[in-house]
């Protein structure tokens, strides 16, 4: 298994080395499931249950429950039999209306069912901006940390992937002054995700704002990533960048998934924000899930994950060589500074979460796979009696492992 392991861990750091473009979060989870000691037990003798705060599914745990009136809109849906045969290209009509009116909630002006372009997943909607926007020589601004799905479709399609900083001390902001520094005459989009992803923050309107104002400045258009939108709990409340479409032209990447507990549905949208027409290129249960969905189900989304934030938060505190330095206000994930110099035997985060796998059966993401060294990602989205326990397993795992005085 240690052999294993190192293998494991060269191949990741000869990836970090060529930027987060060859490895996706799904391909590290696996191998550390793949690293669990099957004969992990705990203390009375019994086998260790698997504690999994690395994958950002809400429907592994007890907590979150997708609403009955999203599966009842699908089950009318397929048992109308109006729906069996392919769909336009860009979505079917009425899925682009209720979109395009669900989201013009939100906006000083209107969407039409011409901005929207349904997707499988936010995953395509990812893929078909970087496409669209692809030409030669083209860059992409991403941000670091950030999610890896964006360095494989700009690696695919060609387009030379330049990262800027989030900045911790700021609650995760954008480093302007990096991104001006950063972008060219090439450059083809700035990418932002709010709420954040893998850091767990919300963007104020006034950062939002300085954000349109500094893509403009730059003459570049800006890729939002919105797929957890609304999943906001902290004193900052969601704001859509294509609030400030009219400043510059946004293209929001949105999806079913989070908001209504459905991420195996994989359905997305890609929508054009560009009230003023600077940037122009030219299914059927989504109406009944949109319209229907009673608000006390988000609300109890809401809490639920404040809820589950607050334990992770107060767990972490008794844990000395992890550091949370902004305490997350949205999403289901965060991100935490891992101290090294408190350990006398872990190398680095890769190291730490295969040695955590395998000694305490629990699956957390080591930061290098978002672009972050030597941090760690967890997702808090899980059930409050799992998430104590495994965040006790870890405080175990540092004592067992703490650099001796």
């Amino acid at each position: 298994m240690e052999s294993g392991v190192v293998a494991v861990n060269n191949n990741i750091n000869n990836y970090e080395s060529k930027a987060t473009s060859t490895i996706t979060i799904k391909g590290i989870l696996s191998l550390l499931m793949e690293s669990i000691d099957d004969e992990n037990c705990d203390g009375g003798g019994s086998k260790k249950r698997v504690i999994s705060l690395g994958m950002g599914d809400p429907t592994l745990t007890t907590l979150f429950h997708t609403p009955k009136v999203v599966e009842e809109a699908v089950a009318d849906a397929l048992q109308s039999r109006k729906f069996h045969g392919y769909a336009p290209t860009a979505g079917l009509l009425q899925a682009r209306i209720a979109i395009a009116e669900y989201l013009s909630r939100d906006l000083p002006y209107q969407l039409s069912r011409d901005d929207v372009f349904i997707t499988c997943g936010c995953t395509q909607a990812i893929d078909v901006s970087v496409a669209m926007l692809a030409r030669p020589g083209a860059n992409i601004l991403l941000p670091r940390p950030g999610f890896p799905i964006y360095e494989l479709c700009a690696a695919f399609r060609g387009v030379e992937v330049r990262h800027y900083d989030l900045l911790p001390e700021k609650g995760w902001e954008v480093d302007l002054d990096a991104v001006e520094a950063l972008a060219d005459q090439n450059t083809v989009a700035l990418a932002i995700i709010n709420p954040g992803n893998p850091c767990g923050n919300v963007y104020s309107y006034h950062h939002l704002e300085k954000i349109a104002e500094t893509a403009k400045r730059v003459g570049t258009i800006v890729i939002s990533d919105e797929v957890y939108g609304h999943l906001a709990f902290g004193s900052k409340p969601f704001v859509p960048m294509g609030v400030f479409g009219s400043t510059v032209p946004v293209l929001t990447l949105g999806s079913l998934s989070k908001r209504w507990i459905v991420p195996g549905w994989r359905l997305g949208w890609f929508v054009t924000n560009d009230p003023s027409g600077t940037f122009r290129e030219p299914k059927a249960a989504v109406p009944q899930i949109i319209a229907n969905t009673e608000e006390i189900f988000f609300e109890k989304t809401i809490d639920n994950l404040r809820h589950t934030a607050d334990i992770c938060c107060k767990e972490i505190e008794d844990i000395p060589c992890i550091f949370c330095p902004y305490k997350p206000e949205g999403s289901m994930a965060m991100m935490v500074k891992l101290n090294l110099s408190l350990l006398e035997d872990i190398s680095d985060d890769i190291d730490f979460c295969f040695k955590l796998a395998k000694e305490e059966s629990v699956i957390i993401l080591p930061g290098t796979a978002v672009g972050l060294k030597d941090w760690l990602r967890i997702t808090f989205a899980a059930d409050p009696s799992a998430l104590g326990e495994g965040m006790r397993r870890i405080k175990s795992f540092y004592q067992r492992h703490a650099r001796k005085l």
